[in-house]
């Protein structure tokens, strides 16, 4: 079965970090661009970082730059997030996607949420 499925998400207080994963199934994880995006309540998604399918290029948005870093195990098929400095605007749902043969593949999310 071709997915993605996210963890590592949870309630974290201001400040704080979370490393989230994303593990992949069913299709060539090793040969994808990675994208994580989020989405907060009432807001549309918005793009968070990418990494090659090498995970030799990374690109993030400003308002991740210098707190997120984006990684990847293609041996274990699975990327990460990891996140710093948490701020409550980082509050949203996470996910990971790819395009695979033209298709857009997304998991189901991890809910973030950094409240004191």
């Amino acid at each position: 079965q071709v997915q993605l499925v996210e963890s590592g998400g949870g309630l974290v207080q201001p400040g704080g970090s979370l490393r989230l994963s994303c593990a992949a199934s069913g299709f060539s994880f090793s040969t994808q661009t990675i994208n994580w995006v989020r989405q907060a309540p009432g807001k549309g998604p918005e793009w968070v970082s990418t990494i090659s399918w090498v995970g030799d290029r990374t690109t993030y948005a400003d308002s991740v730059k210098g707190r997120f870093t984006i990684s990847r195990d293609n041996v274990k098929r699975t990327a990460f997030l990891q996140m710093n400095s948490l701020k409550s605007e980082d509050t949203a749902l996470y996910y990971c996607d790819t395009v695979f043969r033209g298709v857009r593949l997304r998991g189901q999310g991890t809910q973030v949420t950094v409240s004191s």
